[in-house]
């Protein structure tokens, strides 16, 4: 079993023992994605990148991917695969000749 699989595993055990399934759809999966970005957001709210709490981080970024990971099983998404497709699709958009150094987007390099 991968990591992936067993982080899986484990939030399938703890939200079936706590008949959570049923609040976990794909629409507020999502929501609560948005909900706990934010949240890792306030981690950096007035603060210069490098004052940021790691602590504050590190919870916040378990709940965003706690709730990603969860919609990945949801929809049957096998998440390496679709971080490594999305990869090389940015590749393609910005290629390392036209991108690098630059924060611009696609279509304005």
């Amino acid at each position: 079993m991968t990591d992936i699989e067993t982080i899986q595993a484990e939030l399938r055990k703890f939200n079936r023992e706590r008949d959570w399934d049923q609040f976990h759809n794909g629409k507020d999966l999502a929501v609560a994605i948005s909900i706990e970005a934010g949240e890792l957001l306030e981690a950096f709210l007035w603060k210069s990148p490098e004052d940021a709490k790691v602590e504050k981080v590190r919870e916040e970024l378990a709940d965003v991917l706690n709730y990603a990971f969860q919609m990945a099983d949801r929809y049957g998404l096998d998440v390496k695969e679709i971080m490594l497709e999305k990869m090389r699709k940015n590749a393609e958009k910005y290629p390392v000749a036209k991108a690098k150094g630059s924060a611009k987007k696609y279509n304005e390099i």
